[in-house]
């Protein structure tokens, strides 16, 4: 299908306007094709992304689509700074292949990154925040302690683990969400009554913070957010059934390593 056809159809679900301030989405690099009918998706186009890209000899794609932006900024700015991404530049503009990047718009739009995650999570009555509307709240279907649903969410999220910060209630009846590094904005859902919040990437003085107000807060990898690839295939593919969608899944969650 066209491409400018395609991106204005996800654009009605994702529109730039939903990013956050500083954040960088849309075309990354390279030029993009009149037509569209390959696409590749990953949560970051890297090494790892450009090495099969070769190894398979995939000479046929007309459009990279990330989540996490692949250039954070300018060109000139990554480069001076990046040798690496300068090269990966150069080698995936040589094979005429752009790369495009939902990020916090996905994030935030209806049907993306959060939707797909408080849903994965079994919630009901799921809606935005009313002071983050990135964030998605509901309720689980009976209350539930709270060491119990972590266990739960991890296995429904698709990670081996994660991190539980416990100083709230023990039985938990709602549960808020932002996928990947959100820990900061944790004490929105808390003012605003859910029971337990989860993100990801949380530092000391955060889980520090948690504690000091009686909260609960669980720290589950930002691998979570693979989600990404499930969620936007099937809107892919809503949008026209005959695009060809390669998926790369090759992020996973760093080793858990335990005393004895």
């Amino acid at each position: 299908m066209q491409t400018n056809t395609l991106l204005r159809k996800l654009a009605k679900y994702f529109p730039k306007r939903l990013k956050s301030p500083g954040d960088r989405v849309g075309l990354m690099t390279g030029k993009l094709k009149k037509e569209t009918k390959t696409i590749v998706l990953c949560l970051d186009f890297d090494d790892q992304v450009m090495s099969y890209i070769k190894a398979k000899q995939m000479q046929n794609i007309d459009l990279i689509l990330t989540h996490h932006p692949f250039l954070y900024q300018t060109r000139y700015r990554t480069f001076k700074s990046d040798e690496n991404k300068k090269r990966l530049t150069e080698e995936i503009d040589a094979l005429d292949i752009p790369v495009y990047s939902m990020h916090t718009n996905f994030d935030t739009g209806h049907r993306g990154m959060n939707d797909a995650l408080a849903e994965a999570l079994l919630l009901e009555n799921i809606k935005p925040l009313e002071n983050m509307p990135m964030a998605r709240g509901g309720e689980v279907a009976k209350p539930i302690d709270v060491y119990e649903f972590s266990k739960l969410a991890a296995e429904l999220l698709d990670v081996p683990y994660g991190l539980l910060t416990k100083a709230g209630k023990d039985m938990i009846k709602s549960v808020a969400i932002i996928g990947g590094g959100g820990s900061r904005y944790f004490d929105v859902a808390r003012l605003e009554g859910y029971d337990l919040y989860i993100s990801g990437d949380a530092p000391h003085h955060v889980r520090r913070d948690v504690i000091a107000k009686k909260y609960n807060y669980l720290d589950l990898p930002h691998e979570i957010e693979n989600i990404f690839l499930i969620r936007m295939k099937e809107i892919l593919l809503e949008i026209n059934k005959d695009l060809n969608i390669i998926v790369i899944k090759h992020e996973v969650p760093p080793q858990l390593i335990t005393a004895n």
